[in-house]
């Protein structure tokens, strides 16, 4: 971990210098929108992302639940891998939530509506975030089986986040990926969307190998303190 994280960082330093560029000086403006529109590289990079470091926490969820009583020492590095996506998923999760009604006072001239996506999405944050309370407030022993079940139930608020925009008429715009005729963009938007999809990517790998890596020392202090306390108890 410590070998891979300056050459990582660096990556992703220039990898987050390059996106800006081309979000702010190489990407056409908009002709509708102006400016504003630029707020869409970071929201579909944000839009996306969340999904996926929710499905690494669904999948590391349902992958814990399974071996916990076969495999303790896998089980704990199936927490802590769930844990530190959970998060990552939760701050893009926010980000989306801020940077929609950003976009949508100037467009829409108003700053949030209670669609299906916007609904969705927030219903979700809150499920993500009662994840993060139950991991942290639940009676020990309990914590680590009842968040992953809380995890395998919030995430399937994603896949209605996700289609939500074809199921109903939103506010929010019409997909731009497999939204039939007429959707799409121009090239170069599509170039910068995918220069910072991949910067934040990069991000979020980074922020969770460093909290995995936290949480996996977090664990080994836990059973150093656990052995401790069962030899003082067994010398009595």
């Amino acid at each position: 971990m410590k070998k891979l994280f300056y050459p990582w960082l660096a990556v992703t330093v220039a990898l987050a210098i390059y996106g800006f560029m081309q979000a702010w000086y190489i990407a056409p403006t908009e002709a509708t929108m102006g400016n504003i529109q630029r707020i869409f590289y970071y929201h579909f990079a944000a839009g996306n992302l969340l999904c996926l470091f929710f499905f690494a926490n669904f999948v590391a969820s349902i992958w814990y639940l399974v071996v916990r009583r076969s495999n303790p020492e896998r089980a704990q590095k199936l927490d802590a891998f769930a844990l530190a996506n959970a998060e990552m998923g939760t701050i893009f999760c926010a980000t989306v939530l801020i940077q929609g009604p950003l976009w949508a006072r100037p467009v829409w001239g108003i700053w949030w509506t209670w669609d299906e996506r916007l609904t969705s999405t927030l219903v979700l944050f809150l499920i993500y975030v009662a994840y993060l309370m139950v991991r942290r407030f639940a009676i020990a022993g309990q914590t680590q089986t009842l968040a992953a079940v809380v995890a395998i139930f919030g995430f399937l608020d994603v896949p209605i986040v996700y289609m939500s925009i074809r199921w109903w008429r939103t506010q929010h715009p019409s997909p731009v990926i497999f939204g039939g005729p007429n959707s799409g963009l121009d090239p170069r938007i599509w170039t910068a969307a995918f220069w910072n999809l991949g910067a934040w990517l990069a991000w979020g790998i980074l922020l969770v190998g460093v909290r995995y890596y936290g949480l996996r020392r977090e664990q080994a202090q836990q059973q150093r303190k656990a052995v401790a306390q069962v030899l003082m108890e067994t010398a009595r």
